[in-house]
């Protein structure tokens, strides 16, 4: 989703190298490991692992900071509601007023204050070569390089998703070769964070480029630690397109995790519903679009109301606490300490790890491991 407030909406609903990229895989294997496994969060198997091997799967939230950095908040009521990821908009100067060295900063700390992992995205590249005003994932490169300080240190915190669909409807072949350069080049200059990589097509790879290179995109990475994201709206509106399209990355052993999801769109009605499910019956990361501050008639994907975390709406009400939702399937990363991923609500007692299974009065208050918990967004959560 690639929509500020007041912008206008464009998005448009190779066989031959599959096949030899498939039968290669059948050969020789899931892709390998780097010889040097990287420090903090890093792809093992085919999954995100932490520093200390457990996996971490995303359960998080879209937060549009460049276009509202005043909104300094929003992580910490997002973290509140259950997320366990918070995927921030940023930019690198291209299209909207630069995120400064110390405001990455800032934004990590903020991560880290509220026990999430950050995964910050230069927003500039969305749908280049279609949209005039975009960027290259080249200049977005530069910009992850020129604020190198900021990320130092922060591999256990931090992903680096270098840019947002970064490649249009026209010239979406580029995809691979553009990629694996912008790889390349911050793996050169000594940023060895975990990255994430989002599909051409305005993130929804209809045309199948990402799905069909990220083999080759993968081992590209010297380090080996690179995630496939795709952008679920209308291309995504039937449960077996879903399941299909993760189940490509999964059954392959590449890390996938789906960045961008709304429950309806103008290109079509995605199915939310099998999103959530299929990535939870898979392990796979999902980040919802987006907390507050849509425009351009794409309003409805807000999931708070202004900003204001005590205001969900319909769409917040869905990912929070339906099936297959944050508040039920979110596991904090134990980098922050905690193996039961439930976190403490603001009264001091446990969030209930298994989310409203654990209330069966529909109060609030479960029971688990011989002690009172309280679901998330509930009425106990306060």
């Amino acid at each position: 989703m690639h929509k500020p407030p007041g912008s206008t909406l464009i998005t448009t609903a190779g066989m031959a190298l599959a096949a030899v990229l498939g039968l290669l895989f059948s050969v020789v294997g899931p892709v390998g490991e780097a010889a040097a496994t990287p420090t903090g969060l890093h792809v093992r198997n085919g999954r995100l692992v932490e520093g200390n091997g457990n996996e971490f799967v995303m359960r998080g939230v879209n937060h549009a900071h460049a276009w509202y950095p005043d909104r300094t908040s929003s992580i910490a009521d997002i973290a509140r509601k259950g997320a366990n990821t918070v995927r921030v908009v940023l930019s690198n100067g291209d299209r909207w007023t630069r995120t400064s060295t110390s405001e990455v900063s800032a934004l990590i700390a903020q991560c880290k204050a509220n026990k999430v992992i950050c995964v910050l995205e230069v927003h500039d590249t969305t749908g280049y070569g279609e949209d005039g005003a975009a960027t290259t994932l080249d200049r977005a490169a530069d910009y992850w390089i020129g604020v190198k300080s900021a990320l130092k240190n922060q591999e256990s915190y931090v992903v680096v998703n270098i840019g947002n669909e970064p490649f249009g409807n026209g010239n979406y072949t580029a995809w691979t070769g553009a990629t694996k350069a912008a790889i390349g080049k911050l793996r050169g200059a000594g940023i060895h964070h975990a990255l994430m990589v989002d599909a051409p097509n305005w993130g929804q790879d209809w045309s199948h480029t990402m799905r069909d290179n990220a083999p080759s995109v993968f081992a590209s990475d010297p380090d080996r630690n690179t995630v496939f994201s795709i952008h679920m709206y209308g291309v995504y509106d039937t449960a077996a397109e879903v399941r299909d399209y993760l189940h490509a990355f999964v059954d392959r052993g590449l890390p996938v995790v789906v960045g961008e999801f709304g429950d309806q769109h103008s290109d079509g009605n995605p199915d939310e519903d099998a999103i959530m499910a299929t990535a939870r019956s898979l392990r796979v990361g999902y980040l919802g679009w987006s907390w507050s501050g849509n425009g351009g008639g794409v309003e409805y994907l807000d999931m708070v109301k202004g900003f204001d975390a005590n205001s969900l709406t319909g769409w917040g009400r869905r990912i929070f606490h339906g099936a297959d939702g944050i508040s039920s399937t979110s596991r904090t990363a134990t980098v922050y300490g905690t193996t039961t991923g439930g976190g403490t609500a603001p009264n001091g007692y446990p969030y209930c790890v298994h989310g409203s299974a654990s209330d069966p009065d529909g109060d609030g208050w479960g029971w688990e491991n011989h002690r009172s918990c309280v679901v998330r967004g509930s009425a106990a959560d306060h």
